[in-house]
């Protein structure tokens, strides 16, 4: 569909036409709507569209955004609200592969991009650094909308894709209609990662200290599907994945630039690895902890693994309409791929705060 096409249909009745349809499609699914009733009902978070492995994203395209040559889905109708889905590590698009139809029954345009390092995204140049520190990840974000046109679209992410939403919420939030965030805030500086925390929260960081020395990354190099299936269970303690689903994500980190990337991120966050000059502006802004006032809804689920702060602890960093959902019933750190449905629901209600 050409999306410059003159509109033929009446504006007024177009969307109201629109809203039904999309009403109709997510009731479909399970979802419901915010103007369906005052309070939205909570789904099981376990809900799913498909069945695991078996669920497709459709192609993946490619397009040059920055300094990369992004791979990524774009599923929907092309004229329909975008939304854009940040996946972490050591995970891939797939996280999102039951969210999508969900949304784009409920009419959405769902843009789901591999992060530098990952899948068939590539750098233009073998002279580009592999640089992961946060300012540059949130920028790819920003350079992949310019690139496809999207001037404002709801972004949701975990892990990684958390961070970098936080992040383009809070410095560029007039490209952030709504935002979904799993562990809530999660933007910090160089300076504050290097406080001590208290030894079981430390314990919980053991890789980030693996990854610092030349062991850690030769070790991640010759091990980098075992590693990510370690990090899988522990993190998602009571998630019973099956082998086609891990090997299906496995596949993205056989990126040519995925342990350059992983490496520097975590050496960057303990001040072992320089950033680049270009976002000394960014992180100092990030340093002051900046407040994010675009409609929020935070995620945790009640079984995450993975080092995460307290609902408390950040709730006050989101200074607009705002809501906290604990995910029930064993969700771990990977709600999109754990509780689908519920992560989808979350993007349906954020839209309409």
């Amino acid at each position: 569909m050409d999306r410059t096409a003159p509109d033929r249909i009446d504006p007024l009745r177009r969307r109201f036409l629109g809203t039904a349809a999309a009403s109709l499609a997510a009731a479909s699914f399970g979802l419901t709507t915010a103007s369906a009733s005052a309070a939205t009902p909570r789904p099981p978070a376990r809900g799913t569209a498909g069945s695991g492995a078996n669920a497709t994203l459709g192609p993946v395209r490619q397009i040059r955004a920055g300094v990369l040559d992004v791979g990524y889905v774009d599923a929907g109708p092309a004229d329909g609200a975008p939304v854009l889905l940040l996946h972490g590590w050591p995970y891939d698009i797939h996280s999102y592969a039951e969210v999508v139809p969900l949304l784009t029954a409920a009419g959405y345009r769902v843009i789901v991009p591999h992060l530098r390092g990952y899948g068939s995204t590539r750098f233009l140049s073998p002279d580009t650094p592999r640089n992961a520190q946060p300012a540059a990840l949130a920028d790819d974000v920003v350079q992949l909308m310019d690139a496809l046109d999207i001037p404002r679209a709801v972004v949701a992410g975990y892990d990684w894709g958390g961070r970098s939403a936080d992040i383009v919420a809070a410095l560029w939030p007039e490209r952030v209609k709504a935002l979904v965030a799993v562990s809530g805030y999660l933007i910090g500086s160089q300076q504050a990662s290097q406080a001590p925390l208290a030894p079981q929260a430390e314990l919980q960081c053991w890789y980030q200290f693996y990854f610092a020395t030349d062991r850690g990354r030769a070790g991640y190099e010759r091990n980098r599907h075992e590693f990510a299936k370690l990090i899988w269970k522990l993190a998602s303690p009571k998630w019973a994945f099956d082998d086609a689903t891990f090997d299906r994500s496995a596949a993205a980190l056989e990126n040519p630039d995925h342990v350059d990337i992983v490496i520097h991120n975590y050496r960057w966050r303990l001040g072992l690895a320089p950033g680049e000059a270009k976002y000394d502006a960014i992180e100092r802004r990030l340093a002051g902890f900046p407040s994010i006032a675009v409609p929020t809804i935070t995620l945790e689920g009640d079984a995450n693994g993975a080092p995460h702060p307290s609902p408390e602890s950040y709730a006050k960093r989101y200074t607009g309409k705002y809501e906290h959902r604990l995910l029930t019933g064993g969700i771990g750190h990977n709600p999109p791929q754990e509780a689908p449905r519920a992560f989808a629901q979350a993007v349906v209600d954020v839209d309409r705060m």
